[in-house]
């Protein structure tokens, strides 16, 4: 067994061992408790480093399969660490550019990074022209450290679905994990996070307000130099000191440009926290980190552009409709009393500002509400939410009174233009013609057929219902949370030991 497998299996065993000698309580979990064992579990998913750290981000968005003292925990984790010694970072910089590599800069500041996290460190440097440039350089060995995290989680998710297979029923645990894999792959080669930074650059270009560091130097797998972003983040970031129009135009700007890479271009930022957007009075902000972007299907991008139209027009059945449509309802789904949890949230939501509404949040509420009514969610939602709750979060910092649907009526013009531009063009009508082509024998049969028996008045529908054998129980009802816990946590457990 390696030492990665063996570090992961200790740390998840010291927290399976805890929750089993736990005692149960016959009048309640005691909150005291329960935030504490969140905090242990935040704790230790923090101390194995970025991989799960993004995991538990993700978990973050998920309350519908997450309880909510960890949901809270959660929302607190960050990939923050003890700086290394540059020298640790200086083999990394040879085997990439070679041993005259510090021909490449003026000046680099080894003594004090930009930023330390367990991925990779930046520092402040000049290059050899004087640019003033942000240096990331790849902690050594980690890119092999996620790998092996995600073939044991990825071992772990099979062993879990074949142990609770009701549970994956509603919850597709490989398939969310196959998203946030997908969205992590750009992490560990910078070369990948460089190409996104380019083509952020270029979608940014219309706002006036936002922009993209600039890709110096040729990147690497391991390090990546970049224009170096003025301000500070958002988070540190005195709102005072910016006019009116300066705050509400970067934030008009930064939502315009996230809600046309969820619907449009189908290619989003998915970490836009306050850390990764740099503000300083007089000048555009700067999106940075680009090393996780979200790539989401035409069909999901579509119906939640209709959820997101059912929200500002107050329309409960709407959203339920297309969120059922959208998902996969389960033999045991309840529609009409999802159409009923969708009528009494709406009113709640609607035209309500940053600070009484987390559209993210709002998000996974649905979420919450659609799986305890047997509907299950498509998987990028989870990453479409964290995404959503960041940039919420960015905002907030900048301009609280800010109203999300009248930024999204805004932009609804261009969104629907977009799609309809889509739709029109060329290519999507011979994909069209294409598909009627290929269904049109069997269409014209099934027309003959329908035509024959209407011509001998009889006319049937037959409506196949699937079930899950006998005495299958149609009641709604939302996973154990604590016995899906386990269930997974051994599984990786086991995976770990098994895999090296």
């Amino acid at each position: 067994m390696s030492a990665r497998a063996l570090y992961v299996s200790g740390v998840l065993g010291r927290l399976l061992t805890n929750e089993i000698r736990r005692p149960r309580r016959k009048d309640g979990e005691d909150p005291g408790e329960e935030n504490g064992r969140a905090r242990a579990v935040r704790e230790a998913l923090q101390s194995l480093g970025p991989f799960y750290i993004k995991v538990g981000q993700i978990l973050s968005t998920r309350p519908d399969f997450v309880p909510e003292a960890m949901i809270e925990e959660f929302r607190l984790l960050h990939d923050q660490v003890t700086p290394l010694p540059f020298h640790v970072f200086e083999p990394v910089l040879a085997a990439e550019y070679g041993p005259r590599w510090p021909r490449l800069f003026r000046d680099i500041d080894t003594r004090t990074p930009l930023g330390a996290a367990s991925l990779a460190q930046v520092y402040r440097a000049d290059l050899a022209d004087g640019t003033p440039a942000a240096v990331k350089i790849q902690r050594p060995g980690v890119a092999q450290v996620m790998a092996q995290d995600m073939a044991v989680l990825r071992k772990a998710a099979r062993l879990a679905a074949r142990a609770a297979p009701r549970f994956t029923t509603m919850i597709d645990v490989p398939a969310m994990l196959g998203v946030l894999f997908d969205a992590m792959q750009d992490e560990t080669d910078f070369r990948r996070e460089a190409a996104n930074m380019r083509h952020g650059l270029h979608l940014t270009a219309e706002f006036e307000h936002l922009t993209v560091p600039r890709v110096l130097l040729t990147p690497t797998r391991c390090v990546l130099a970049q224009s170096l972003a003025p301000g500070t983040s958002v988070r540190e970031a005195e709102p005072t000191a910016f006019t009116t129009d300066e705050r509400t135009g970067i934030a008009r700007d930064l939502m315009a440009f996230m809600y046309r890479g969820y619907f449009l271009d189908r290619y989003f930022h998915a970490d836009p926290h306050p850390g990764n957007l740099f503000v300083a009075p007089g000048h555009p902000a700067h999106l940075i980190d680009w090393g996780m972007v979200g790539r989401i299907d035409a069909t999901i991008s579509r119906s939640i552009v209709l959820v997101l139209l059912s929200v500002a027009a107050g329309d409960g059945p709407g959203l339920a409709r297309t969120w059922a449509e959208m998902g996969n309802p389960t033999p045991w789904a309840d529609l009409p009393g999802f159409r009923t949890d969708m009528s009494a949230l709406i009113p709640k939501v609607t035209s309500a500002s940053l600070q009484d509404l987390d559209f993210g949040v709002t998000l996974t509420a649905v979420l919450v509400h659609a799986t305890r009514r047997g509907i299950r969610s498509s998987p990028v939602i989870a990453l479409l939410g964290k995404s959503f709750a960041n940039l919420e979060g960015s905002i907030r910092h900048l301009c609280p009174e800010l109203c999300i649907t009248d930024v999204f009526a805004d932009n609804l013009r261009a969104i629907i233009f977009g799609l309809a531009r889509e739709t029109l063009s060329e290519q999507q009508a011979a994909r069209t013609a294409l598909e009627l082509i290929i269904a049109a024998p069997g269409t014209l049969q099934q027309s003959r057929n329908i035509l024959r028996n209407l011509a001998d008045n009889d006319l049937t529908l037959r409506l196949a219902t699937p079930t899950d054998g006998p005495g299958r129980n149609r009641t709604a009802a939302g996973p154990n949370h604590t016995r899906a816990a386990l269930i997974l946590a051994a599984a990786v457990i086991w995976a770990a030991r098994r895999g090296r």
